[in-house]
């Protein structure tokens, strides 16, 4: 497999599902990772580092929509593959940021040209996507890396997720639920501890430990800021 092929996450349950699809991607020279479950996709995200997921809604041990933000977290494409054939099913899907939706039974056919559509989208967003720099801290937005005086330094998807959305707007407030949304999903837009949480844990990773002078700024009530002059 050339390391050049992109990499597709099948994220179903039904094992005749995943072989359909991994003998189709694999004939179209992708490479090919498979999930049976949330869990197991998850753990797939962290280690594999997809460059676009198959994801079916009708999971086991949680709802497919439950997981949409936290695959665009990582920056992957995502193209749902599910038997929910409902209008507002399709709608949470999209709002909740998947870039297409494809009912079962589904056409191999259509589902490689929709991954191209995807694919391509994806390429787009990443050549768009500004490295910046702050201090001693380097956030290279589309090779995914935060390096602190030029060493790699590893954030949790959550963590990462919270800066990259500072970073896309530098010097303005991103409101507690817009940063909510993008990184946690809809369903936690009030949930603001699990701010909190990643906002201490990217500064103990970044910074020196004074708050002062930290790159990222509490807005109280509002939201936070990047800091970057």
């Amino acid at each position: 497999m050339s390391s050049l092929a992109t990499r597709v996450l099948v994220v179903d349950d039904e094992p005749a599902i995943r072989r359909l699809l991994r003998g189709s991607l694999a004939r179209a020279g992708h490479e090919v990772i498979e999930a049976a479950d949330a869990r197991a996709a998850l753990a797939a995200l962290a280690i594999d580092k997809p460059d676009l997921v198959l994801l079916d809604l009708g999971l086991p041990d949680r709802d497919g929509l439950e997981l949409i933000p936290l695959v665009k977290a990582t920056g992957a494409a995502l193209l749902i593959v599910s038997a929910r054939d409902a209008t507002d099913e399709k709608v949470a899907a999209l709002d909740l940021g998947a870039d297409d939706y494809v009912t079962k039974p589904f056409d191999t056919d259509e589902v490689h040209a929709r991954i191209r559509v995807a694919l391509r989208t994806r390429l787009n967003r990443v050549a768009e996507e500004p490295v910046v720099q702050v201090g001693a801290v380097t956030v290279d937005l589309a090779a995914r890396r935060v390096l602190r005086d030029g060493v790699e330094v590893h954030l949790t998807p959550k963590e990462y997720g919270f800066l990259a959305q500072l970073c896309r707007h530098p010097g303005r407030v991103v409101s507690h639920a817009a940063l909510l949304r993008a990184v946690w999903g809809a369903a936690h837009e009030h949930d603001v501890e699990y701010l909190r949480v990643a906002v201490r844990g990217v500064r103990r990773k970044l910074e020196d430990g004074d708050v002062e002078a930290s790159m990222i700024r509490n807005e109280p009530g509002v939201g936070y800021r990047l800091i970057t002059a």
